[in-house]
């Protein structure tokens, strides 16, 4: 799969803030859901005030329940739950949480 570029340079932009000590984290909402998101955020500065461009939010929960990689078989497919976590079955909006797991 291709990344597009404007990804790209946002990454790059990432990177650049990260390393320059130019990256903050700041509390937002999420326009659409009014939920809080965790947003990361290059800050630019012209001397008197401060720019924040947000350039993406952290994961809500466990990111490796959020997200599903690249399929390194299928260039344009991505792995599908049961690849990525054998038998666990997916959960069902029904599910209460409980489980074996233990609590954190």
């Amino acid at each position: 799969m291709t990344i597009p570029n404007y990804i790209r340079t946002n990454f790059r932009t990432l990177l650049r803030a990260a390393a320059d000590g130019n990256l903050a984290l700041m509390e937002c909402v999420d326009s659409s859901t009014r939920e809080p998101r965790y947003v990361l955020c290059a800050v630019g500065s012209d001397g008197a005030s401060h720019v924040f461009t947000p350039l993406g939010h952290l994961a809500d929960g466990n990111p490796y329940e959020t997200y599903f990689p690249p399929d390194p078989n299928n260039s344009h497919g991505f792995l599908t739950e049961q690849q990525v976590r054998p038998g666990e079955r997916l959960r069902s909006e029904d599910d209460s949480g409980g489980g074996n797991a233990d609590p954190a």
